[in-house]
């Protein structure tokens, strides 16, 4: 049981008692109540002749005690001040033979401390047991983060530096942003080194770059290298609905770093709360605004011995105000790009550490056919791998499940269970063979890794590409082989089938885009020569291309329609033509993909070896 569930159960205790004791009174002083005589019905009562003992217990309760009907009641009367009982009970008609008889028997007992104790008791323990109630819900309210007396304290959660349980070796893929942030670790480590040559570390250091590229994994094997308390905090807990709650945020979160320096502070999503001033709506009186204003200052206000260094990451860094980025608080930009071949395989060799792997495990290959892919989605691949390893009751993850991750990470899982006629699958088999026989036989595009008519999320069938080597430059020519092989597939079922499908619905856009891209952006049309067309605006709240600013007129944009068309149209007849020339391949192919539904890159040269030797390019599922 955790200690909030032993908090709220003790919580229901103290109410359970309280308002059993606060019952317990009340039916007391009822009771009392309806009992009660007064000094002159006891008088009364002797005087009938139905009393027989009196019991004086202290001075001021008598008990009566008489018969009715064979039974004995007791009574309760408040004596009167001022005489003793027998003086009051002659003053009020009882005669000296009454109380003389044996009839009556007046007894005298000294006040017993006890019953003091438990009448008090009685009275005062409902109400200390409802106040400690309420002083216990109370604490709980001023130590709970969700409450009212902790609504303007910061909600960084802080981690030892003693067991650092992430460091550089716990990293790869970003080399040159770990000897960027080696500075770091060895001020936090050795601060006087920098101080005596009057050397000041960089108070800021902001991470950029895609989604799960490791900017979290990084800061955190910062202060693991370092071993110091590392304070993780979102940048969207700072901003609440009330005015002024994140400038108190940030206001606690800088005071308890620097009860904790040499320490480092690292704010995820920065641009949830370093957003441009003044950009969309509100103004300078907007909670986001205020909180940026404080961040500002408390950053500005380091000094030089505070040994707090503030690390932030985004993968917005265009939209952050330009005060939050100047020297004095951000002073060192880190990019973590998306990593190269190299990278993605000490990424690889990171996350299979501990996993059995069998001895024909290939990672250089693996890293090979994942360009594009972070660190996020590397690890997401072995687990995959290590998923499928178990489902099909393996010991040790093999390069198939390995090769399937990939797969399943890019496309989604096989749709085995769809139901399709023999003659879609037909088409689909002879789609798949047109690009694979187009790509291999156009010197420039990739190399055909596999194809497959099994169907994977939307797609009916897949041909994936393999390059040799990343690539950072596109040329022309590589551009064409691309647009080329993409319309293999439409160009394959007019060749076989003289009709054409809705299967290519997918290749004809990414080609559409290509072509405009080559025409308007990269400068690649003789016609229209090296410029740039349009303006594209972002909304800065959302990120995103929201429209396209023409920049040019309408003789122009008629002339883009047809360059793009003129590129498109003789990519197609390129395609066409490979298919006419390699008629026999394509068959063979689609032939086999019908039968064996799945050919890897050894079966497919092997019924159409490479014309010519294939060059690197990008992998692209088709």
């Amino acid at each position: 049981m955790n200690q909030r569930n032993q908090s709220s159960y003790l919580v229901y205790i103290l109410l359970v008692i309280a308002i059993v004791a606060m019952f317990i009174m009340g039916v007391r002083q009822q009771s009392s109540s309806q009992d009660v005589l007064t000094i002159n019905q006891l008088a009364s009562e002797i005087q009938a002749g139905k009393v027989t003992r009196v019991v004086v217990e202290g001075d001021d309760r008598i008990l009566a005690i008489y018969s009715e009907g064979g039974r004995e009641v007791e009574r309760i009367s408040q004596k009167e001040t001022g005489a003793t009982l027998v003086e009051q009970l002659l003053a009020l008609g009882v005669t000296q033979e009454q109380l003389a008889s044996g009839k009556l028997k007046i007894e005298i007992k000294p006040p017993s401390s006890w019953l003091g104790i438990a009448t008090i008791a009685g009275y005062v323990l409902p109400f200390l047991l409802l106040g400690g109630l309420f002083w216990f819900i109370f604490r709980q309210a001023q130590g709970s983060n969700n409450a009212a007396m902790s609504f303007g304290k910061s909600r960084a959660r802080m981690f030892s530096g003693d067991h650092p349980t992430v460091t550089f070796e716990d990293v790869a893929g970003v080399e040159e942003a770990k000897e960027e942030l080696a500075e770091v670790v060895e001020f936090l480590r050795e601060p006087q080194k920098f101080i005596q040559l009057g050397a000041r570390i960089p108070k800021g250091v902001l991470l950029v770059g895609p989604p799960g590229t490791g900017k979290t994994l990084l800061a955190k094997a910062v202060s693991g290298e370092a071993g110091v308390p590392f304070f993780s905090i979102s940048g969207s807990e700072f901003v609440e609905m009330f005015v002024g709650v994140g400038a108190s945020r940030v206001r606690d979160l800088f005071d308890q770093a620097k009860r904790h320096s040499p320490c480092i502070v690292f704010v995820d999503e920065i641009d949830a709360v370093g957003r441009q001033r003044g950009a969309g709506l509100g103004g300078s009186h907007d909670e986001r605004e205020q909180t940026l204003n404080q961040m500002l200052v408390e950053m500005d206000g380091f000094d030089t011995d505070t040994n707090v260094i503030l690390v932030a990451a985004t993968n917005r860094p265009d939209v952050l105000d330009p005060a939050l980025l100047r020297p004095g608080r951000f002073d060192r930009r880190v990019v973590l790009d998306r990593p190269d071949v190299r990278g993605r395989e000490a990424i690889l060799k990171v996350h299979v550490k501990g996993k059995p792997l069998e001895p024909t495990t290939d990672l250089a290959s693996l890293a090979r056919g994942t360009p594009g892919f972070v660190g996020a989605d590397l690890e997401n691949l072995v687990n995959e791998a290590a998923i499928l390893a178990a489902r099909r009751n393996k010991k040790a993850i093999g390069q198939t499940e390995l090769e399937e991750a990939i797969e399943r990470v890019v496309m989604g899982p096989e749709r085995k269970s769809r139901l399709i006629s023999d003659e879609e699958k037909r088409i689909i088999a002879y789609h798949e063979a047109g690009h694979a026989v187009v790509a291999n036989a156009i010197p420039e595009a990739d190399p055909v890794q596999k194809v497959t008519i099994v169907g994977r999320g939307q797609a009916g069938g897949v041909t994936w590409f393999r390059p040799d080597e990343d690539r950072i430059l596109m040329s022309r020519k590589k551009f064409y082989a691309t647009l080329a092989y993409a319309l293999g597939g439409r160009a394959a079922e007019e060749e076989v089938f003289d009709d054409i499908t809705s299967g290519a619905s997918n290749d004809i856009e990414q080609v559409t885009r290509m072509a405009r891209t080559m025409v308007t952006r990269l400068g690649m049309s003789p016609e229209l020569g090296n410029r740039v067309y349009g303006q594209k605006e972002e909304l800065i709240f959302l990120g995103r291309e929201i429209s396209e600013q023409r920049d040019y007129s309408e003789a122009i944009a008629e002339q883009i329609d047809q360059e793009v068309r003129k590129i498109v149209d003789s990519a197609y007849q390129q395609a066409k033509a490979i298919l006419k020339k390699y008629r026999a391949e394509l068959d063979a192919v689609a032939a086999k993909l019908l039968e064996a539904e799945t050919i890897t890159r050894e079966e497919f040269e092997a019924i159409f070896p490479p014309p010519v030797a294939k060059r690197s390019g990008t992998p692209r599922p088709a």
